[in-house]
């Protein structure tokens, strides 16, 4: 059973569906396996706690 683990900043609920939903069809297309055994985990970084390039992402 594979699971997937994404970290990233806050987004939108639509927009972490279409996110789960594409990222259990490839792996239904590569791996030759039902939907059901694909989980994904989303972990949500706050922009005050995520820096890229020597800043805060809040500063951004």
């Amino acid at each position: 059973m594979p699971i997937v683990t994404v970290q990233q900043g806050p987004r939108d609920v639509e927009l972490k569906r279409r996110l789960v939903e594409g990222i259990t069809s490839a792996f239904v297309e590569a791996y030759r396996i039902p939907a059901e055994t694909v989980q994904v985990w989303i972990h949500e970084v706050p922009a005050d706690s995520w820096g890229a390039a020597g800043r805060l992402q809040s500063d951004a």
